[in-house]
């Protein structure tokens, strides 16, 4: 098929770019635009790893046609921190040792992100539950439990 102008917001920056109509998001963020912090991983959506936020709400950039996204705002990793300074959630992943080999890390933030954004004040029920679309094969999950619940304090405080 022919490739087709599809307008994006990513990390607040419009991009107007002409892409296939069966790419993925995640393709079209890492092989378009160059913006490789979403990772892909597993391709069927089982993993989480390749979690952005679309309009606010977490999506399976894998699974997620492009084209689907257009004239939204999406946000990576990359767009987390704001002015070199890291975002709360990328601070508390870093101090409660929540990243190892940090494959899983930008999609366990942003699934992070979405969570906070509409609970600011979870248990660590809800913390799993949020999270529970997101695998780690290094962590073992109670420093990432840890790091939100850190973050959701810390954010209660004025932090972002």
């Amino acid at each position: 098929m022919a490739e087709q102008m599809v307008k994006f917001m990513v990390n607040g920056r419009s991009y107007e770019i002409p892409i296939e109509p069966h790419m993925t998001l995640v393709e079209v963020l890492r092989d378009k635009l160059d913006i490789t912090g979403t990772k892909l991983s597993c391709g069927a959506g089982e993993c989480g790893a390749c979690t952005v936020l679309i309009d606010g709400k977490p999506a399976l950039s894998c699974l997620t046609l492009a084209m689907t996204a257009r004239e939204k705002s999406i946000l990576t990793i990359e767009g987390l921190a704001e002015g070199g300074n890291l975002h709360p959630i990328q601070k508390a992943f870093i101090e409660h040792g929540a990243i190892q080999c940090g494959f899983c890390t930008p999609g366990m933030i942003l699934a992070t992100k979405a969570l906070l954004d509409e609970n600011p004040n979870p248990n660590r029920e809800e913390v799993k539950k949020a999270l529970a679309g997101n695998l780690c094969r290094c962590t073992g999950y109670v420093k990432i439990v840890d790091a939100v619940l850190a973050a959701a304090e810390e954010m209660g405080k004025g932090g972002s």
